[in-house]
This record gives structure tokens, sequence and C-alpha cells, in this order.
């Protein structure tokens, strides 16, 4: 199939589309069926003791999943995510970006299924991990 948006070619799509998310997140690697993602970790996306909130956390998760399907199919802003399921398993690292690496499952015709694994950045045990399925309009 091969990958049809590059990282800056996403960046833009998603600032166009979703201007709401400008400086929240950055592309870090584009690759077949995968994405590494980061949040730009600051005090909006923190809970009380400094730590990042679930609904940020899922933020990063949904995102990545959303950009690993449109850099396979392309611009398709109607993608919409229909199932997720995550594992919040310990606390992030105080005021410090997260990471996301994500790979898709499968990408079929009308539905994508991803696996997102969410670190600290520069710690090697997840805080997370999300299973997500997007929807994918017909064309």
């Amino acid at each position: 199939m091969g990958v049809r948006m590059s990282a800056p070619e996403l960046m833009a799509f998603l600032e166009r589309e979703f201007p709401q998310v400008l400086g929240e997140f950055a592309i870090e690697e584009v690759g077949e069926m995968r994405v590494r993602t980061r949040l730009l970790v600051g005090e909006r996306h923190l809970r009380p003791g400094g730590t990042v909130s679930g609904p940020s956390i899922f933020a990063l998760a949904d995102v990545s999943v959303y950009l690993a399907v449109l850099a396979m199919i392309g611009p398709e802003g109607l993608a919409v995510t229909t199932n997720c399921s995550i594992d919040f398993m310990r606390k992030p690292a105080a005021r410090t970006d997260l990471i996301a690496d994500c790979r898709l499952l499968k990408l079929g015709r009308v539905l994508a299924v991803g696996d997102v694994l969410i670190r600290s950045d520069g710690m090697d045990a997840p805080v997370a991990r999300a299973s997500l399925t997007y929807s994918i309009p017909p064309t």
C-alpha cells in the first residue's frame, strides 16, 4: 500500500483541520502502518500533583491512531474513532512529554485497528497502552 502522507503533510493537515490542537502534538516518525507522536506537555495537561492527566493521555493515543490511518490512506478528515480501550499502567513522569508508538494492526476498507504504547520521554516502562478502532468513510 505505501505511506501516502509524510510527517510534515500530516502536521499541516492537523493544523488546518484541527486548529484547536495547534502546538499540542509533534510527529516524530512516520512509516508503513506506524507513527511515533509526542504530546508536548504543558500546564494545561497536568492534574493535581504535576502528572499528565488521563484525558491528555487518551488524546495522544487517539491522535496517534488517526495520524497512522491518514498516513496510509491520505487526507480523510471524516475518519472517526468507533472504539477505544486504554490501560493506565503507571504514573507518567512529572511535567515530561509523552511519546506514543502506534502501529496499525489492521487497515481495511471501512475499519482500522491500532495499538498504541505510551511512555514518558526518557523512560522505558510504559505509562499506558491503548487499542483503538477507526471507521473510514467510503470514498
